[in-house]
């Protein structure tokens, strides 16, 4: 892993962010897997009687601090599809099951994140984890991505799009990184909601059209 220069002067420095982020996600992982316990139990159901292979898809990701992690997901493709780190997977690929197709759309495939939540490697809201080879590349202003845990939904999540450029994706993270607290945080949450049922496109924005944009973020910043 690269050296890279100190930037922890550019994480939120809130009582947020200093620990009740990491309390908050405890309590409410836990809460939350015992809710969703019966749809984990069809997900699985359903993904291991319509499609031959493994139940769980895991592939490295590059957690907190640019520490490899492997967050499980269920399945949602053919088991013998071959797996290209450059490969843009749209919810109309061949590859993806039937089944996997409205795990997919409704984000029920991640749900088995939030026993990394519970376990300390990620966090409720945060930068999602990208692959090792996007990460090597990033540079210092992009690497402060990697200063909080990643999430399972984030500023980025809710405001832009997986079709959308990386690059504006990178700006709502750093701005994330840099500011969130308890209210950024809940906000993000309850975004999350009506992103997911209606689809993430309907309030992808580009970043400086957004209100952090206003806030001017430079790579000397």
């Amino acid at each position: 892993m690269t050296e890279r220069p100190d930037q922890s002067r550019f994480v939120s420095r809130s009582a947020w962010a200093r620990g009740g982020k990491r309390a908050f996600d405890v309590v409410v992982s836990a809460g939350v897997i015992l809710l969703v316990s019966p749809v984990l139990v069809l997900a699985a159901l359903a993904v291991k009687l319509t499609s031959p292979g493994p139940l769980l898809f895991r592939q490295e990701r590059t957690g907190w601090n640019g520490v490899p992690f492997y967050p499980p997901k269920f399945r949602t493709m053919r088991a013998d599809h071959k797996h290209d780190i450059k490969e843009i997977v749209p919810l109309g690929h061949s590859a993806i099951t039937p089944v996997g197709r409205w795990l997919r759309r409704l984000k029920v495939d991640e749900l088995p994140q939030l026993f990394c939540v519970l376990g300390g490697q990620m966090s409720l809201v945060g930068p999602r984890p990208t692959i090792p080879e996007q990460t090597r590349a990033y540079s210092d202003y992009a690497w402060r991505r990697l200063l909080v845990r990643p999430g399972i939904s984030g500023l980025a999540q809710v405001n832009s799009a997986a079709t959308r450029s990386w690059e504006e994706r990178i700006h709502y993270d750093v701005y994330y990184v840099a500011h969130h607290d308890l209210f950024m945080d809940l906000a993000i949450l309850v975004k999350t909601v009506p992103v997911v049922l209606l689809g993430e496109e309907r309030f992808a924005r580009p970043f400086a059209e957004s209100p952090y944009g206003k806030c001017r973020m430079t790579n000397d910043e």
